[in-house]
């Protein structure tokens, strides 16, 4: 019998990201030590059979079809939004009023005025949150970080970004329902804006500092599809791709790039940070490996590729042997070890919290208004 304190955890939704969050929630315990052990205490989805399945599979003790049910039990300590953007705020801010933790799917809300109310509530109510960037920490990831923070790069010039897929260039393809509501902007909010790019802006503001004003361009390729639930055409609302110029607070400049109908790529999220002393750039495609150019190496001078893996890298200490890898879901298991830490410390916040999100969010918002009005727009 564990002697560990338990903190109860009630999850809506149960698809992709509800599956990744629960993975996290079983194994963090197993690898990392930690006073507070998750305990799974019931999963929430509208569909009865589905969500019994899904409870059934990952060892849930109980199932909601009603979220407010959800919020409303004693034997819950918090809550996971792992639903469409839509339900993130309603959950959330019952929650806070609830007095439960949230641990959110990003982006936090369908755009800058709902992610504010639900910080707001979550600060008034004094519950820990959490937003799910997991990318912050993938070894490779965390590795770079330490060498912004440690002064190796010198003063930054460059940073650039981009997050490719290819799941939407069939005109076929339908928009709304369970798995296809992220084509719908009533659900959605955003396309690529807010589903890929909100992951290269907090990753970079993380790395580089503050985004202080963005030049952007979206285009839908496809201005009509059909919707799953109810056969009707229905006009496209999201972007399906985005590229967009950034300045940062520190005076470097920015390039970013999302696309839906980049052929031939599944998933490519890389990043590059060029500095005065030294540069870095990663590629999702290869997580474990950092290349790494270094000017002070004279002669020798020339691109490394560091594999992460070792011992005294981040987090590697806790999974196998040097050498050998771990994966994608590996990074949402460091995440909630970060906050499960921060309940240990008391007073020391966790990052990236519901704060971070609204950052990330505000810079999503004013990259779809310069998009629209074809003009700079400066961030506060």
């Amino acid at each position: 019998m564990s002697n560990k304190k338990k903190l109860r955890i009630g999850i809506v939704g149960y698809g992709f990201m509800g599956r990744a969050h629960t993975n996290a929630y079983r194994q963090v315990s197993r690898f990392f030590d930690c006073e507070y052990e998750p305990v799974l205490k019931a999963a929430c989805g509208r569909n009865e059979e589905k969500v019994k399945a899904f409870a059934e599979n990952w060892g849930y003790e109980s199932t909601e079809t009603d979220w407010r049910r959800l919020v409303e039990r004693d034997d819950i300590d918090a809550i996971d939004i792992a639903a469409p953007n839509n339900m993130h705020k309603e959950i959330a801010i019952a929650a806070a009023e609830a007095g439960k933790m949230i641990l959110c799917e990003k982006p936090l809300g369908m755009n800058t005025a709902e992610s504010k109310e639900m910080a707001a509530a979550a600060k008034k109510a004094g519950v820990k949150t959490l937003v799910w960037y997991n990318y912050r920490f993938i070894p490779a990831v965390t590795m770079a970080k330490n060498l912004v923070d440690a002064g190796k790069l010198g003063k930054i010039y460059h940073y650039r970004a981009n997050f490719l897929q290819d799941w939407t260039i069939s005109e076929d393809v339908p928009l709304g329902g369970q798995a296809l509501w992220r084509l719908d902007v009533d659900a959605s909010g955003s396309g690529v804006t807010g589903d890929l790019l909100a992951h290269c802006i907090d990753t970079a503001m993380w790395l580089n500092g503050p985004i202080t004003s963005v030049s952007a361009m979206t285009e839908t390729f496809v201005k009509e599809r059909t919707h799953s639930e109810t056969g009707e055409k229905k006009s496209v609302g999201v972007d399906d791709a985005c590229a967009f110029l950034a300045r940062f607070e520190n005076g470097s400049l920015a390039i970013f790039e999302s696309s839906r109908y980049a052929r031939g790529h599944k998933a490519l999220y890389t990043f590059e940070m060029n500095g005065r002393d030294a540069s870095f750039a990663w590629d999702l495609h290869d997580m474990h490996r950092l290349s790494y150019y270094d000017n002070a190496d004279g002669d020798l001078r020339g691109w490394r590729s560091i594999h992460v893996s070792e011992g005294e890298h981040p987090y590697m200490d806790k999974w196998w042997v040097p050498g050998l890898n771990i994966g994608y879901e590996h990074s949402f298991t460091h995440c909630l070890y970060g906050f499960l830490k921060s309940l240990e410390d008391g007073e020391a916040g966790f990052h990236p919290d519901f704060s971070d999100g609204v950052k990330t969010d505000v810079v999503c918002e004013a990259v779809l208004e310069s998009a629209k009005t074809k003009s700079w727009q400066e961030i506060e």
